[in-house]
């Protein structure tokens, strides 16, 4: 987890916020302090994974760093115990932010929470079955602990596609489906697309009036997004976090009729979901691991599995590059970030391999020392210019909240 470098403050805090970022497997949180005009310092930040028995967890506070293990078996427990250790020697909370995957059609923008917003949550289980009921464990979970004292806020990942114009939502699939389904695209990881935007405007001299932006977020789950001028306009993952690229346990693009055939051999609608979320991508492809660092590992040893899983990941991304360069008409910026964005330096080079015909040109020094960090990796002077950016969804969340909220130190 990246965390803002943090300093010790000479003066008492007045109020915090605390971020959630609940995760498929894992539990983040961040906590804030507020100053008087309502910027934003971290102070404290964590997480927890392998929920169970021995559920590892990490926390950081000022510069002390600790780990360890405990008996963590959900959502909701860990949310319990963090609030319990926060309760000790941190800023008052004053609010609590939560990263929330799918909103649907209901939830477009930041939404302070109330009864009614948790069933409207609850209502989407069935569009985002492995992030919305864990999202709403740790609502629970801070409605329990701190009862209705401390407001909060619900920003959702699918908001940012909330652009998308009315033939990149669509499928092509009868009315009478749409209408009773809700089945249309709705895109993901809007949170971290968003964020490499901001860190773009940044980092980047170009001040053009309508910026063409091309963002691969890779890391356990991938997306990529066109963006024009700050604004969403395609996007890889569609109804559910499944459509798109490759990742690490999840399929990505599949014909329909593969899933046809699947049921009509007698795999069931609960064996589907279970397979293709969890044992398909770059898992199945190699038939080792789903995890990249380990995939390029084997593939340096010879393994014939993890060089073909890596060869399908690049060239899935590659096509969706170059699929939103004729979408945008060309690309001012082309955006690296999460796990596999940010530290594997090779990867990108496989995925921006033969696009000079776009102007894209990597500089491979500068790519190949990129592990971690924000910088450019273009050839000076060209277009589009390459970035890798760190993807910061918790700072968002918190400045939505305080936003909303109308908060300030």
């Amino acid at each position: 987890m990246l965390l803002s470098p943090v300093t010790e403050n000479p003066r008492p805090v007045p109020m915090a916020i605390l971020v959630f970022n609940s995760g498929s497997s894992s539990l983040k949180f961040r906590l804030y302090a507020v100053d008087a005009g309502g910027d934003l310092r971290a102070v404290a930040g964590g997480g927890v994974t392998d929920f169970g028995a021995q559920a590892r967890w990490s926390w950081q506070e000022n510069d002390d760093e600790v780990s360890g293990r405990t008996d963590l078996r959900s959502h909701h427990a860990a949310t319990q115990w963090v609030l319990r250790r926060l309760q000790s020697g941190s800023p008052p909370i004053a609010a609590i932010g939560h990263r929330v995957v799918h909103g649907g059609d209901a939830f477009t923008e930041p939404t302070r929470i109330t009864d009614e917003v948790v069933a409207g949550i609850d209502a989407l289980r069935a569009l985002a079955p492995l992030h919305n009921p864990l999202a709403l464990d740790v609502i629970r979970g801070c409605r329990e602990f701190f009862r209705d004292a401390v407001p909060m806020v619900a920003v959702f990942d699918t908001a940012f596609h909330a652009t998308l114009p009315a033939a990149a939502r669509c499928y092509a699939l009868p009315q009478d489906w749409v209408r009773a389904y809700g089945i249309r695209r709705y895109g993901f990881h809007g949170l971290a697309h968003r964020s490499m935007i901001e860190r773009l405007r940044l980092l980047s001299a170009d001040s053009s009036p309508n910026p063409r932006v091309i963002a691969l977020q890779l890391g356990h789950g991938c997306s990529v997004a066109a963006i024009r001028d700050g604004q969403s306009i395609d996007t890889s993952m569609g109804y559910t976090p499944l459509e798109g690229l490759v990742m690490a346990t999840r399929c990505g693009d599949l014909d329909p009729g593969a899933l046809i055939r699947l049921v009509g051999g007698g795999v069931s609608a609960t064996e589907l979901e279970e397979r293709l979320n969890h044992e398909s991508g770059l898992l199945a492809l190699s038939g080792a691991s789903g995890d990249m660092r380990t995939l390029l590992a084997l593939e340096a040893q010879g393994h014939a599995g993890a060089a073909l899983a890596i060869e399908a990941f690049c060239l899935r991304a590659r096509k969706y590059l170059g699929a939103y360069m004729a979408l945008l008409g060309g690309a001012d910026a082309v955006l690296f970030g999460g796990g596999i964005g940010e530290h594997a330096p090779s990867i990108r080079k496989r995925i921006c391999a033969g696009m000079q015909w776009s102007g894209l040109q990597l500089d491979a020094r500068a790519n190949a020392a990129a592990t971690g960090v924000e910088r450019c990796l273009s050839t000076t002077g060209t277009k589009p210019a390459v970035y890798t950016i760190r993807v910061d969804e918790e700072i968002l969340i918190a400045r939505d909240t305080v936003g909303l909220l109308k908060l300030s130190g």
